[in-house]
């Protein structure tokens, strides 16, 4: 059979249409879902939502698609916490008595420091499994990515306690006490339930088109490499009184932890080749920022947690997607984490994932009284909305952090993205207006000043531009203000 051009289009276009979330071609720092470029932003459920049997996927989901949001982040149940860890009083991560669901099923051994009975590690739970892809396909629906994180650090020897893996909560004898092992190729028998679980996980969530892998959240926290410090003048001591030390600290997750964290990537790889899509994997290499000496090849999203803007220019290099994959740890308020969005992907990062207790089991529509220590509102989640409607209204194919165009801009921090005589995309904070020093090439513009807030325009102009030094004056803002300027 012969096929016309417009039958080879078409059937190209309904391919792209139905292919897992990739990489924009033309400009690898983004994602093409459903056949459009698109950044990620979201304000999200702290990662329990399938392993808390009280909590409802449904509603929280719908939530956020309302709400205009396009990401959720989901572990998988390897870890989990007991109740008021981190200080979180209402943690979806921490289910009641006999409300956790793992991948795997229950034996008939009493036991589980949690409640209820052992683990059978060698037998998978159906429950488990059809939770699982009801939630990742009700997200789907909804045209909501979600991020299924498969490990996480464990952090203290009292978490280590709850833990699925540890000798105690299952029937399998596995030889392991020491959990700095458990996420290391040192790990003896429990590496083959890793990657089994893995592999079905994998499989179990082929067919979804909206699905990527993070491999580890936090590696470093139990496998540290120090990097250094952020500030040098802020002292270990100081800040070790007041238990926020890590917010200074730089720490890589070291070799042991990275051959492991490569042999769970290169697991996620084999699976697939016999399987029908090919999906995304992320890597969490560090708080803040870093420039990394190395990237796997199996990996496509660089992950950082309380990121900040220069990690995006850092490690330009790797074309691929920077991710903020999570925020918090800053008080109550919207504006911090707003705030941190707009500069992230301004700077070019291309994810923001914030933590949103405002989200659990009884207040899946984000109504809740914040009693962790961080944020999430409706009212951030509409601002989060505003930024990505904005962010994917330019052309990200060809939108690139502009470091050349601004010259001056006296008492505003700025960011720019840039199709350069095309489109404009800024970000301003600052006490008051002020008067930008620009050069811009020649031909005419129109120029909206947005809230940051919700999107509103405050105000509109037009210029020309001979292909010389101009300068702009802004409209009257509080603290920030975004542009988006156009060749007319």
């Amino acid at each position: 059979m012969k096929l016309t051009p417009l039958v080879v289009i078409c059937f190209f276009a309904t391919a792209v249409a139905h292919s897992p979330i990739r990489l924009l071609p033309a400009n690898p720092h983004y994602f093409e879902f459903r056949g459009k470029p698109t950044a990620l932003i979201t304000s999200g459920e702290h990662y329990g939502a399938v392993l808390n049997l009280d909590f409802d996927g449904r509603r929280y989901l719908q939530t956020l698609a309302a709400a205009g949001l396009n990401l959720t982040r989901l572990f998988s149940g390897s870890y989990v916490e007991k109740q008021g860890a981190f200080g979180i009083e209402k943690n979806v991560l921490a289910p009641d008595e006999n409300r956790f669901l793992p991948p795997w099923a229950r034996s008939q051994s009493p036991g589980y420091a949690g409640s209820g009975n052992k683990f059978n590690l060698d037998a998978f739970n159906p429950e488990y499994f059809a939770r699982l892809r009801n939630f990742v396909k009700t997200a789907d629906q909804l045209d909501i990515v979600v991020e299924v994180v498969l490990f996480s650090s464990i952090y203290t020897e009292e978490n280590w306690r709850f833990m699925p893996f540890h000798p105690q909560n299952n029937v399998n004898h596995i030889e392991i006490d020491d959990r700095l092992l458990v996420h290391t190729l040192d790990n003896g028998r429990l590496l083959s339930f890793q990657e089994k679980m893995v592999r079905k996980i994998v499989r179990e969530l082929n067919e979804f088109d909206n699905v990527y892998f993070e491999i580890q959240n936090e590696p470093w926290s139990d496998h540290a490499d120090s990097a250094g410090v952020l500030l040098d003048h802020l002292a270990d001591d100081d800040l070790n009184k007041i238990n926020v030390s890590w917010q200074n600290q730089l720490d890589l997750a070291d070799a042991a932890s990275l051959r492991w964290q490569q042999r769970i990537a290169d697991i996620i790889v084999d699976e697939e080749k016999g399987l029908p899509k090919k999906h995304l994997i992320a890597q969490n290499y560090v708080n803040f920022l870093y420039p990394l000496a190395k990237v796997s090849s199996a990996v496509s999203i660089l992950n950082f947690h309380y990121a900040l803007p220069a990690a995006v220019s850092l490690n330009d290099y790797f074309h691929r997607p920077i991710s903020f994959d999570e925020s918090g740890f800053a008080g109550p308020g919207d504006d911090v984490y707003r705030r941190q969005a707009w500069r992230f992907l301004l700077a070019g990062g291309a994810v923001f994932n914030g933590l949103d207790y405002s989200f659990y089991p009884g207040c899946e529509d984000g109504s809740g009284v914040i009693s962790g220590p961080g944020g999430g509102s409706p009212t951030l989640r509409s601002q989060l909305a505003a930024l990505l409607r904005f962010i994917n209204s330019f052309d990200l194919s060809r939108l690139h952090p502009d470091h050349t165009t601004l010259l001056h801009t006296p008492e505003l921090f700025p960011h720019l993205l840039s199709i350069p005589g095309d489109e404009y995309a800024g970000y301003f904070q600052g006490r008051w207006p002020s008067r930008i020093t620009w050069r811009l090439p020649q031909g005419s513009y129109e120029l909206k000043w947005l809230n940051a807030k919700n999107g509103d325009v405050v105000q509109m102009q037009h210029l020309s531009s001979d292909g010389g030094i101009s300068e702009v004056e802004t409209p009257p803002f509080e603290e920030e203000i975004a542009l988006d300027m156009r060749r007319k």
